[in-house]
């Protein structure tokens, strides 16, 4: 019995290995290439992906290739409900505290999916739509994802050649991995004009039990981030820590 609870866990903790992978390819991947990718045995690879299949958590496409199946994107679409309703009162309030436009992010392939925003009532202000999709790479939600990745993940999550959005746009690539890494250190990640020139962004992710699950973002004009670094953090770290009291207790 003590056997096959532990194979049976060994399955699902595969199964799970394989659905985040293959959620890193949005043009889809063959099930060589996904065993290839997870270092799992072809054959292991292909009896839960057979599983997976069966039940609409991922689907073969005439292409031969892998993708996310409808199950899955209907359980993720819950998930984020939730998200949004739990963490819902603690942005406004972060945004009513500073006066500024918070966002709540989740990574979605190689991207950075804006699903819920706070608007403050000012002349000046940032809005972006719920639904925008948004490079890693050059804003604070995405570093501070990507900070929660293991590095072989984030570094394919970032183009072998970055391509500049702004004059800011940080293109080395080793300059990039170097902030992420400071980003891993401290739980901030900065935006400074790099993703919209006269825009910059604080930002840091919200974890659960299984890691990185979303990421909250203090957007601004420019000039109203130099001087108030360390207020905005501080009062960002405090709505962070808690949501993810309120995570963790459900």
């Amino acid at each position: 019995m003590a056997a096959e609870r532990r194979d049976g866990v060994q399955v699902l903790s595969r199964a799970a290995l394989l659905l985040r992978e293959l959620s890193t390819a949005p043009e889809g991947l063959t099930p060589i290439a996904l065993a290839d990718r997870v270092g799992l045995p072809r054959s292991t690879c292909y009896r839960i992906v057979g599983s997976l299949c069966q039940e609409g958590l991922m689907r073969l496409a005439p292409s031969g290739k892998l993708h996310i199946g409808a199950g899955l994107i209907s359980i993720a679409a819950a998930v984020r409900r939730e998200l949004r309703h739990e963490a819902g009162p603690y942005l406004k309030k972060l945004s009513h505290e500073l006066h500024e436009t918070v966002e709540l992010v989740v990574l979605e392939g190689e991207e950075a999916l804006f699903t819920d925003q706070y608007v403050p009532q000012r002349a000046l202000r940032v809005v972006a739509e719920v639904g925008d999709r948004f490079p890693l790479y050059c804003t604070a939600c995405g570093k501070a994802l990507l900070a929660e990745l293991e590095p072989e993940e984030a570094e394919r999550l970032v183009p072998e050649r970055i391509e500049p959005l702004t004059s800011h746009t940080i293109v080395d690539r080793r300059a990039l991995f170097a902030e992420i890494d400071e980003v891993r250190a401290t739980g901030v990640a900065f935006d400074r004009e790099e993703h919209t020139l006269g825009v910059s962004a604080v930002g840091t992710a919200l974890l659960d039990a299984g890691g990185a699950l979303a990421a909250i973002t203090v957007a601004m004009p420019a000039a109203r981030l130099e001087g108030q670094e360390e207020r905005i953090c501080v009062a960002l770290l405090r709505a962070r820590d808690d949501i993810q009291r309120v995570i963790n207790a459900g």
